[in-house]
């Protein structure tokens, strides 16, 4: 009988996971890479999603917490970000998962990482996140988790003409 394949575990990422991180978001948000997935924004944005100035800031700010989920030989196939608003609020973001591995319940398993860091981390009692408007695949998917979809758009974050906003969720954590 073949042992089971042990499950990822979460832990929160170091500056040494910076390269592979790097590669994990940029192979699920960007590229014909992420079309294998289903959460891609390749066909919105042809820029890369982040820099590795951006990935160690997150990783290093003491109001932030970066979690990966890693393999048993330490290769990371997935993150979120949690970033503490202040008031009893935090913010979810840059969640993904490898595109191969995408629908197998890892998003969920990081979505309640990133709830329990913010409650515990953070003190936080309401998380919030945004997400693309012209996604509502991926905001159907965020409501199933419990988010609440606001009354509130937002621009989008990168510079540019992008003919497209963000949209607000929310979901009042236990």
């Amino acid at each position: 009988m073949t042992p089971p394949i042990p499950e990822p575990t979460l832990r929160t990422a170091t500056l040494a996971d910076l390269p592979a991180l790097r590669v994990l978001v940029e192979r699920a948000y960007r590229g014909d890479t992420a079309r294998q997935g289903w959460t891609h924004e390749a066909d919105l944005l042809d820029d890369e999603r982040t820099t590795d100035e951006d990935l160690a800031d997150a990783i290093t700010d003491q109001a932030a917490r970066v979690v990966v989920l890693a393999e048993a030989d330490g290769a990371l196939v997935g993150t979120v970000t949690v970033t503490n608003q202040g008031h009893g609020r935090s913010y979810l973001g840059m969640l993904c998962v490898d595109p191969e591995l995408q629908a197998g319940g890892m998003g969920r398993r990081l979505i309640k990482a990133a709830e329990r860091t913010a409650r515990e981390r953070f003190g936080a009692r309401l998380m919030e996140m945004t997400v693309i408007d012209s996604r509502p695949e991926l905001i159907a998917w965020y409501q199933r988790r419990g988010y609440v979809l606001r009354e509130e758009t937002r621009a989008f974050p990168v510079p540019g003409d992008h003919p497209f906003a963000m949209v607000v969720l929310e979901n009042y954590l236990d």
